[in-house]
């Protein structure tokens, strides 16, 4: 009886092609690095004599025949390819019924046949021109990694002189470390042009404290005598000059390479562009460029390259892609354990402890919603990690945390509520005021002072004019004018 004799050779896979068609020949071809024994049905004399010529098991059998395996040895794998779909659907049929432990792969002529396969039995469907488009997407996207990463190296080796490499305010590690990279590719291209890292405000949290002083990565804070001195600009975990940057709007750009919402307004000002929002971090991209290029990065590139990627999604728990780990596995070999323990081991400060106590202190919920003011902030890195925090908090699915500078209004959100796009709504409540924008899950703003900059008492000015900036927020979000509840 088909399926109850043993395995003609122990220990070797053997497969079972049913239809030799276009399809099935090519299965077979491959199927041939395998290594493996090979058996073939076809209803095609002819086929079937061509494949006992080139030395294949091949034997002539009609797919709607039941005894269609009589004769056939014991096999683990059977392909179910024929160019018939009636044929696939009664050979599978066959197959699963006298072999329900082998795995089977059926062909499907559409996506109706395709529900139908898997219905009567089939492990795995195939549709060849489903295949075939995601075989030619692929190929695209590898052709397009490759050409984006020549194409950068070649406008680094035509330059001359200094590029200032230009993070994001107050720049995190995804930021940092994408500007290291940056400047990695530009040595290597070039070793006529000099790189110079350049930030606006500070570097406050404790892991970027960290970050830059185990690695010793010369930042440079911006100051216009310093873009002067520059032949020319590149951005880097940022979307466009004057986009939470420093930079004024007007000022030309070279290079954009970011993974934020696109700014199209901007676009028309670089010469090289890469804006992704399909991976988590910006340092993605810049490792992209470096395993394009063949270039082995030095430790503490790796190593802060990968630390960006995991900062930046959040231990690759937040907005993670394939691309995201992919890379990061790249990088595991080059970068060094040690270093990456100690920058994630910092130590916290003191107004750090205290903003964090406020923000947990001064909370108010309205219908899952949390808002905090810590009142007056020196480091404004301290905010996000209280909406880190806050938003673990039981019933809560959005946490806006702010404060007030010696320049401006800060925000810092997270979000956990599927419905909500954190980024969209803070962009579209703020972005008039200041600078917004982020991610679905978290987000940030920045309202400048601007003429009520010289006022002492900060933490007045907030509360004075707090209420109105925030009603935006709630209309947006639908919030009702029910009475504020302490958690």
């Amino acid at each position: 009886m088909p399926g109850l004799s043993p395995p003609a050779s122990p220990g070797i896979r053997t497969y079972l092609i049913c239809g030799c068609g276009s399809v099935g020949y090519l299965i077979l071809e491959e199927l041939k690095k395998e290594g493996g024994r090979l058996l073939c049905m076809d209803s095609n004399p002819e086929r079937v004599q061509e494949l006992r010529e080139q030395k294949i098991e091949a034997f002539l059998r009609d797919l709607t025949d039941p005894d269609m395996l009589q004769g056939i040895d014991h096999f683990d794998i059977a392909f179910v390819v024929s160019d018939n779909h009636e044929a696939n659907i009664s050979g599978l049929k066959t197959v699963r019924k006298h072999y329900p432990r082998a795995h089977i792969v059926a062909r499907a002529q559409d996506p109706i046949n395709e529900k139908l396969l898997m219905q009567e039995g089939a492990d795995l469907v195939l549709y060849p021109q489903q295949v075939v488009a995601r075989a030619a997407i692929e190929h695209l996207r590898r052709l397009e990694k490759h050409h984006l990463s020549r194409d950068l190296y070649a406008l680094l080796s035509s330059w001359s002189g200094v590029l200032g490499i230009v993070t994001h305010t107050n720049p995190d590690p995804d930021a940092i470390a994408s500007a290291m990279a940056l400047a990695a590719i530009a040595k290597r291209a070039n070793q006529n042009l000099d790189t110079r890292i350049i930030y606006d405000g500070i570097i406050g949290h404790q892991e970027n404290r960290t970050l830059v002083n185990l690695l010793d990565i010369r930042m440079e804070k911006l100051k216009p005598e310093i873009l002067s001195e520059c032949s020319h600009i590149a951005l880097v975990d940022s979307k466009g000059p004057g986009a939470n940057n420093g930079l004024i709007h007007s000022m030309p750009v070279d290079i954009i390479i970011d993974h934020h919402q696109e700014d199209i307004a901007h676009l028309d000002k670089a010469q090289f562009i890469d804006i992704r929002q399909n991976v988590g971090a910006c340092a993605t991209i810049l490792t992209e460029y470096i395993k394009e290029l063949n270039i082995e990065p030095d430790e503490r590139v790796a190593t802060a390259l990968l630390y960006g990627i995991r900062a930046d999604t959040k231990q690759f728990r937040r907005n993670v892609t394939p691309s995201d780990l992919e890379y990061s596995a790249f990088l595991l070999e080059y970068s060094d354990p040690d270093l990456l323990e100690k920058i994630m081991s910092p130590q916290y400060s003191h107004e750090t402890m205290d903003i964090i106590g406020a923000a947990i202190k001064n909370r108010k919920t309205r219908n899952g919603y949390l808002f905090s003011n810590v009142g007056y902030v020196r480091n404004r890195d301290a905010l996000p990690q209280a909406a880190d925090l806050l938003i673990n908090l039981e019933g809560i699915s959005t946490a806006l945390i702010y404060g007030i500078t010696d320049e401006a209004i800060i925000m810092s959100g997270r979000n956990r509520d599927l419905r909500l796009n954190l980024g969209n709504v803070m962009s579209e409540a703020f972005s008039e005021l200041g600078d917004a924008g982020g991610h679905a899950t978290m987000a940030a703003a920045s309202i400048p002072l601007h003429v009520f900059a010289h006022v002492r008492e900060k933490e007045e000015l907030l509360h004075l004019v707090i209420d109105p900036v925030l009603q935006n927020f709630y209309r947006l979000v639908g919030l009702l004018e029910d009475e504020e509840s302490e958690v």
